[in-house]
C-alpha cells in the first residue's frame, strides 16, 4: 500500500494551515461478479478499484478530497489542496503537533479458509449451476430462477493525526438466488442471499443447493398461501431475518449523526426505558466472520461490542470519531464509507437483538388468531419517529397456539420504540441475516440479527378477514 513515512509527511502537509484532525484513507479493492439467467451464465465480470480519501477537520466543517492516485506526489498535492481549502474559509491556523503513528491494536480474527483468488470462474460457475438445478427440482411450477454469485477483497490502510495507524483484509462472498413460480394466472417469487465475511468456505455449511431449495421453498408456499389477515394481531417475528425491523425502526435512531441533529425518538434518553424487561441489543463488528464484520472500522477503531440496550435500559449509541468528539464520548467501531471516495459516517455493523430463555413453541401456545412472520423484506421507516411499514416475504397464520396455513400480502405497521416496549418473550434461537444498508447515499455491508420475538400487537395489513 503506502509507505508509512508518506502518510506522516501527508497529514503534516494537510494540517498545514489549520484544522485539529487530519486522515488519510487508503483502499485497493477486488471483485468478482457471476449471474446466471435461464441455466446460462449470461455475465461474469472482474473488477479493481483503489485510492485514497483524505479529509481534514477543522470545527464542525469536514474538508475532503479523494484521488485514485497512489503516488506520493499525488498524495501530497491533494493535502495540499486541503490545506489551501482550510486556510481560504477559516484564515490561517495554528498547525497541531501530529502524534507519530502507531499500529493499532485489533485483535478481532475473521479467518478465510477458502480465499475468493483461489476458486476458479469454472468452480464459481459450477456453484451457480448446482444452486440452478436445485431450485427447479424443487417444484414443476419453477418459471425462472437467476442465481447471483459475488465475493470480494479489500484491503484498506487508515492513518491519522491522533497517531492512529491501521491495516485491515476484508474478505465477502455471496450468493444470491431468486426463484419465480407460476400456476395458472398467479405468479409468486421469493431469493435466498446467504453470505459472511469470509471465502468460499460459506458453501460448506451453507452449499448452493440449500439456497436454491429455500427460494425455490419459499416461492412455492406463495402458490397455495391464503390471503393476510388484517386487524391488530399478536405477532410472533421469525429469529434472523426479523432483525431488520429493528435495524431500520430503532437501529438508525441510534446512530450518533441522528442522535446530533435531534431527529432520533432515543435523543438524551441514555438510562431510560425504552424497550420491555428482558430485552437487550448490541453492534458488534467482532463477532467471527459474520456480513458485517471486520477487525478494524473505517477510521481505525478496534472492532468491539457496542451495548446499545441492556435489559430495556438504553446505554448507549454508534459513533464515527467526529460524532464522539462533538458529543464528548468515546468512539464506537461504527465509522463506515461506501469507499475512499466517501466520508465515514455512523453506520450499523452486526447490530442484533440478544438471545433470552424462550422457545418458539412458548411463543406461539396462547395465541388464538396471529400472524407468524418469519420473514421480512424491504419497507419505508421514518427515522425520526420510527415509524415503519414492511413487507413480510414469508408470513404464515397462528390458530390456537399453532402455525398453519401460509400467508402473502402480510405488512407489518407500527412504530419501532413502541414494538421494542410491546416485546412480551425473547428466543433463544439467535440468527443472523446478510444485507446492505443504505443511508447518505452511501451503501455497506450490515448484518441484522435476532432470536423469535413475541409482539403483544401489530397492525397487520392484508386483504383476508
Amino acid at each position: 500500500m503506502v509507505d508509512q513515512n508518506v502518510l506522516d509527511e501527508v497529514l503534516g502537509v494537510a494540517l498545514a494551515h489549520g484544522g485539529y484532525f487530519a486522515e488519510v484513507f487508503i483502499e485497493s479493492k477486488v471483485t468478482d461478479n457471476l449471474r446466471l439467467e435461464n441455466h446460462k451464465i449470461e455475465s461474469f465480470s472482474s473488477g479493481r478499484d483503489r485510492g485514497a480519501g483524505l479529509r481534514v477537520i477543522s470545527g464542525a466543517a469536514t474538508y475532503f478530497i479523494h484521488t485514485d492516485i497512489l503516488e506520493p506526489a499525488a498524495l501530497l498535492a491533494s493535502a495540499k489542496e486541503l490545506a489551501i481549502a482550510v486556510k481560504a474559509q477559516r484564515g490561517a491556523g495554528h498547525s497541531p503537533v501530529l502524534t507519530r503513528l502507531q499500529p493499532v491494536n485489533a485483535t478481532a480474527v475473521h479467518p478465510v479458509a477458502i480465499p475468493p483468488d483461489t476458486v476458479a470462474q469454472a468452480a464459481k460457475a459450477d456453484l451457480a449451476r448446482r444452486a440452478d438445478a436445485e431450485a427447479r427440482r424443487r417444484s414443476k411450477n419453477i418459471q425462472q430462477v437467476t442465481v447471483m454469485l459475488a465475493d470480494s477483497v479489500q484491503d484498506i490502510q487508515v492513518a491519522n493525526s491522533d497517531g492512529v495507524y491501521g491495516i485491515d483484509k476484508r474478505t465477502l462472498t455471496r450468493i444470491f438466488v431468486f426463484a419465480v413460480t407460476k400456476s395458472g394466472e398467479r405468479v409468486e417469487s421469493a431469493h435466498e442471499a446467504p453470505g459472511i465475511q469470509g471465502g468460499f468456505e460459506l458453501f460448506e455449511t451453507f452449499t448452493p443447493e440449500k439456497a436454491g431449495r429455500a427460494a425455490a421453498e419459499r416461492a412455492q408456499m406463495l402458490l397455495t398461501a391464503v390471503d393476510a389477515p388484517s386487524g391488530s394481531l399478536p405477532v410472533v417475528l421469525g429469529n434472523g431475518t426479523g432483525g431488520v425491523l429493528f435495524h431500520e425502526a430503532s437501529g438508525h435512531g441510534l446512530e450518533a449523526d441522528a442522535i446530533r441533529k435531534g431527529a432520533s425518538v432515543f435523543a438524551g434518553r441514555i438510562g431510560e426505558v425504552v424497550a420491555a424487561p428482558g430485552v437487550s441489543a448490541a453492534d458488534d463488528p467482532s463477532l467471527p466472520n459474520r456480513w458485517g464484520s471486520f477487525a478494524l472500522d473505517d477510521e481505525g477503531v478496534p472492532a468491539r461490542e457496542t451495548l446499545l440496550i441492556e435489559n430495556g435500559i438504553l446505554r448507549g449509541f454508534m459513533y464515527d470519531l467526529l460524532t464522539a468528539r462533538l458529543a464528548g464520548a468515546e468512539p464506537t467501531p461504527n465509522g463506515r464509507r461506501q469507499s475512499f471516495r466517501h466520508v465515514p459516517i455512523p453506520r450499523m455493523t452486526n447490530t442484533y437483538i440478544k438471545p433470552g430463555p424462550d422457545t418458539l413453541e412458548d411463543m406461539l401456545s396462547g395465541i388464538k388468531k396471529g400472524l407468524y412472520a418469519k420473514a421480512l423484506g424491504g419497507g419505508e421507516v421514518n427515522p425520526a419517529t420510527g415509524d415503519y411499514v414492511f413487507g413480510v416475504t414469508e408470513g404464515y397464520l397462528i390458530e390456537n397456539g399453532a402455525i398453519t396455513s401460509p400467508v402473502r400480502g402480510a405488512v407489518l405497521v407500527g412504530n419501532g420504540p413502541q414494538t421494542l416496549l410491546d416485546i412480551q418473550m425473547v428466543g433463544s434461537d439467535l440468527d443472523f441475516d446478510a444485507g446492505m444498508c443504505g443511508k447518505a447515499g452511501q451503501s455497506v455491508p450490515a448484518g441484522t440479527g435476532q432470536p423469535s420475538l413475541k409482539i403483544k400487537q401489530l397492525t397487520v395489513g392484508g386483504t383476508g378477514g
